[in-house]
């Protein structure tokens, strides 16, 4: 099954339409309208549509991983990267999506930076 994707508010608003644009799955917080909520309430979110999260905040959603692992919860996929250009997060997403399927993603936590 393909994967989707969920953005968090830190990564920047035109990857998801640009996304989309390449027949991909992908919304933002902004789009679904849950802006300023907590890194949990996205994840939960995220864990309902079935979608991988998408941020640019390791420093609590590496915790958030861990702490679901540790609780035996199933999330879709946690993929974290620091703050990247726009054309290297386009890129590097592609390439994790044309390569990881959501079955892969599961309970799974990905570096973007170990995508080319």
């Amino acid at each position: 099954m393909p994967l989707k994707l969920y953005l968090d508010e830190d990564v920047q608003a035109e990857l998801a339409p640009a996304l989309r644009k390449r027949g991909y799955n992908v919304i933002s917080v902004r789009e679904a309208g849950r802006l300023s909520r907590s890194d949990e309430e996205q994840i939960e979110f995220a864990i309902t549509q079935e979608r991988a999260m998408v941020t640019y905040n390791s420093e609590h959603y590496v915790p958030l991983h861990v702490e679901y692992l540790r609780e035996r919860r199933k999330h879709h996929g946690i993929i974290v990267s620091p703050q990247i250009s726009f054309s290297d997060a386009f890129r590097k997403i592609r390439n994790l999506l044309t390569t990881l399927t959501a079955e892969d993603m599961v309970n799974r936590l990905e570096y973007l930076s170990t995508w080319k």
